[in-house]
């Protein structure tokens, strides 16, 4: 039978994978200059790969030890944290699975760069929202924190995965008028993602907000249409 994994085990075996170097290029690849989104943010110089296969060494790990470790100051050990409640999620009951969504948003604060959030938010708010009402999206999407929004937004990406668009449009208008770029991009892929499984459906969208809507997310909304409907709605 496994042994439950203690914090300072996990935190040696990731320090082992350090790398200062890896560490600097991640660092602004990140932006964590002043000013910047990830202003602040620390590396230990490990690549997403590695921190995935860190993970599976360690399959008992319970819901206080990944908390913990989600108050890391180190971008790796909250990459590691956010993998583990997705485990979590995915191998809980339905009560328990409650606790895990709920865990995960009163410590959202942590989750906070667009990897942390595009890795897990589908697989846990997106997976627990599927059958419940949704009015916690919209409760993120009017946040004043740019990760909570952007939660929102991409847990949409679970939804999409099973033909269920209504709540993507609706959170894309909601944030059409977002002033930061991240969002646009964020809002424009899951507008992509509708478009792959319901092109008419993503027309009617550009059709009534495309003219408005920040040029990035358009640019993201339409990179998969033929390069003649791509410039028609550029041309707009």
């Amino acid at each position: 039978m496994n042994r439950a994994t203690s914090l300072p085990e996990i935190q040696s075996r990731l320090r082992s994978l350090a790398s200062p170097e890896t560490a600097r290029i991640l660092q602004g690849f990140f932006k964590t200059g002043p000013g910047q989104y990830g202003e602040g943010d620390e590396f230990l110089g490990i690549k997403v790969p590695k921190v995935r296969a860190v993970a599976k060494e360690f399959p008992v790990v319970n819901l206080d030890i990944a908390l913990e470790l989600l108050h890391s100051r180190f971008h790796e050990e909250r990459l590691l944290a956010v993998l583990l409640l997705m485990r979590l999620f995915s191998a809980a009951t339905a009560p328990e699975r409650h606790g895990v969504f709920q865990a995960y948003l009163a410590h959202s604060t942590w989750i906070n760069n667009w990897d942390l959030v595009d890795i897990s938010a589908p697989h846990v708010v997106g997976a627990f929202l599927a059958d419940q009402a949704r009015a916690p999206l919209y409760q993120l999407a009017r946040s004043a924190s740019l990760w909570e929004r952007r939660i929102a937004m991409v847990a949409t990406l679970h939804f999409i995965r099973h033909n269920d668009f209504g709540d993507t449009l609706q959170l894309a208008e909601l944030l059409l008028n977002d002033k930061e770029d991240l969002m646009h991009k964020a809002s424009g892929w899951m507008l992509r993602e509708v478009g792959k499984r319901d092109r008419a459906l993503l027309e009617a969208f550009l059709d009534r907000h495309g003219r408005s809507m920040p040029r990035t997310m358009l640019r993201y909304a339409i990179e998969r249409f033929p390069e003649d409907m791509r410039q028609a709605y550029l041309r707009r």
